[in-house]
């Protein structure tokens, strides 16, 4: 047995940087689970470089819970680290180290109450879902559905412990991510009537999005999102190679994120129906090989608060708060949701504390996020 410091400890030193594998990780996870007699079920990646894994803790029956975390981090490259990002290190009563809140202080959490789990003699299953790649998209999660919703039976409701302070969060935007890229003609920058400027261009398309974003700061407000509208916003751009020369390409790379209410796609659709009507045909009647190209990254659909939840009345009757709130980021939780299954968001910790240089937990948010898992046992067993 292990507490939840020493799991903690154990899974903070495994550097699941979204780049590379995961695998010992979930290699160590599957052998704790085994020493307990649970079998749990791998879903690796195209590659077999990365994997999902599911486990069931308790009867094969339907009504459920799943407990969701994903395994994988930021990278922590940041200057400034007192102490060894891949070492958990206690100061002050807050636990400091890479993933200790986002997320890998709820998984220590719920490995280390197995055994409690175990010896509750549960009536209805909980169900441990670790998934791959989330900070990178969420690519891990769309299979580990796909699986689980196949081998699992349907569940009541799924936790998705991201940081939220132990509050009960029913909603969050989506977040659909594209690049950019602009095929212009290279001249000379004495003769631009001969070129396209692919710089230029580019400008014009991030206007786009930033005229259309505030059409939506004018709109009517998203209660509770902060922002409380859909906003759009292009955090890289590359091109040109040098001062004098017509650009021959550029690139750059945007995030939509959208209030429940309102799809993402559309609105990258819309800029792309701008692109070929508004801004294409000019480039090529300079030149035919000029163009612009979109390329998908990644889509994650908004969290939308459900009319009446199964997962949001356990939640607040376990955490005993019954106001819940909305977020701005992004999480698995609509993946689940999109599955047909009632999901909030609730885990220890502060988002605030998360992807930035010394990472931490504090140690009260670890005993809060116990004393929730402990509750759940005891529910699930009454």
């Amino acid at each position: 047995m292990l507490t939840t410091h020493e799991m903690l400890e154990r899974l903070i030193a495994f550097p699941t940087v979204s780049s590379q594998t995961n695998l010992p990780l979930i290699g160590f996870v599957r052998e704790y689970l085994a020493s307990f007699g649970i079998e749990s079920t791998l879903i690796c990646d195209r590659d077999q470089l990365k994997a999902n894994l599911f486990a069931t803790i308790g009867p094969s029956t339907a009504g459920g819970i799943v407990l969701s975390g994903h395994t994988d981090v930021v990278p922590a490259l940041e200057e400034g680290w007192i102490s060894s990002p891949w070492t958990l290190t206690g100061r002050g009563g807050r636990l400091f180290g890479r993933g200790t809140c986002d997320m890998k202080g709820f998984v220590a959490i719920v490995l280390a109450a197995v055994p409690q789990m175990l010896a509750a003699k549960l009536k209805t299953p909980i169900h441990i879902a670790l998934s791959y790649d989330e900070e990178v998209g969420c690519m891990g999660a769309i299979s580990l559905v796909d699986a689980m919703k196949e081998a699992v039976p349907p569940p009541r409701a799924v936790f998705v412990g991201e940081p939220t302070r132990m509050q009960v969060v029913n909603g969050h935007k989506s977040l659909l991510a594209f690049r950019t890229r602009v095929r212009g003609h290279a001249v000379h920058s004495s003769r631009m009537d001969l070129g396209v400027s692919a710089v230029m261009k580019a400008a014009r398309l991030v206007t786009w999005l930033d005229e259309t974003m505030a059409c939506n700061r004018e709109g009517p407000s998203a209660t509770g999102f902060l922002p409380p509208y859909t906003t759009l916003h292009c955090g890289v751009i590359e091109g040109g190679s040098a001062g004098n020369i017509v650009a021959e390409a550029c690139s750059f790379i945007t995030d939509i994120r959208a209030v429940p209410q309102e799809d993402a796609r559309e609105f990258r659709a819309r800029f792309e129906r701008y692109i070929r009507s508004e801004i294409e045909p000019a480039m090529q009647a300079v030149h035919a090989s000029s163009g612009v190209d979109i390329e998908d990254l990644s889509f994650i659909p908004a969290l939308a608060p459900e009319p009446s939840s199964v997962a949001e009345d356990l939640a607040c009757l376990l955490t005993g708060n019954t106001e819940t709130a909305v977020v701005a980021f992004g999480t698995e939780a609509g993946i689940f949701q999109k599955a047909g299954w009632s999901t909030v968001v609730v885990g220890p910790g502060d988002i605030a504390q998360a992807h930035r240089v010394n990472e931490f937990i504090e140690q009260e948010q670890i005993a809060a996020g116990e004393a929730f898992i402990r509750r759940l046992i005891a529910h699930l067993s009454a």
